[in-house]
């Protein structure tokens, strides 16, 4: 399946089919707890990536949280 994700387009592996964001940000990568997601153009907490399903060329937003500072 063809995602754009960060304004390129990725190319996942879907899991059985439907596929969940929440299994999206996984097979990306990411640690969920550390990434703020938009999905076509809605910002989504996590409590929804579960239920958020991802079809062919949806886009995706993935900012990770960065700490430290002084």
């Amino acid at each position: 399946m063809k995602l754009m994700v960060n304004g390129e387009i990725r190319e996942i592996e879907p899991e059985p089919m439907p596929t969940s964001l929440a299994a999206v940000i996984e097979q990306l990568g990411y640690h969920p707890r550390l990434v703020v997601v938009e999905f076509n153009g809605t910002i989504l907490t996590p409590n929804h990536w579960q239920e958020q399903l991802v079809q062919e060329m949806d886009q995706l937003e993935i900012v990770t949280i960065v700490g430290g500072g002084s």
